[in-house]
């Protein structure tokens, strides 16, 4: 039996409508001088809370991840690891699916990364350029802010890539 299936449908739901409007899906990328094309891929999936209630549930369910006190004093739930995105997160929600599209297409991007981190296909310098691609391409519109662009991601840098 999988962890997802057994998640009671209605907090399945819930879930997903509190992530669809609080949580987010990132991917970075911090300069690592020892990594063959210099760059180490940081997937996450996180929703931030004043309150750490919502957030425990969640955890508890998924059985992965992080939560952390932020030094804005809201509370962060983290999960970074690729075996666990690709094998609870990326399961969960195309079971549970997001009613707003926006999220729907961040979620499918996000899901995208996924399956390239975890087929290793970051480490080659193709690879690793789809994955920029795919960040170029999640939350739009959001007043994101990008240190480097897809053109200027390869120059010298030991800032981590937003």
């Amino acid at each position: 039996m999988s962890k997802i299936s057994r998640i009671p449908v209605h907090i399945g739901w819930y879930v997903s409508g509190f992530t669809d409007g609080e949580g987010s899906f990132n991917i970075s990328f911090r300069k690592k001088s020892d990594y063959k094309h210099q760059w180490q891929p940081i997937l996450s999936f996180n929703i931030s809370q004043k309150d750490i209630t919502v957030l425990s549930l969640i955890k508890q369910y998924f059985d992965c991840g992080i939560i952390k006190q932020r030094k804005d004093g809201l509370f962060s739930y983290d999960v970074t690891i690729p075996t666990a995105l690709d094998e609870i997160v990326v399961p969960f929600f195309k079971t549970f699916p997001f009613f707003s599209k926006n999220k729907q297409e961040n979620f499918y991007l996000f899901s995208e990364a996924v399956k390239l981190m975890v087929n290793k296909d970051h480490l080659n310098l193709d690879g690793l350029k789809k994955l920029v691609e795919i960040r170029e391409k999640i939350n739009k519109g959001k007043g994101r802010k990008r240190k480097y662009t897809k053109k200027n991601m390869f120059l010298e840098s030991s800032e981590t890539i937003r």
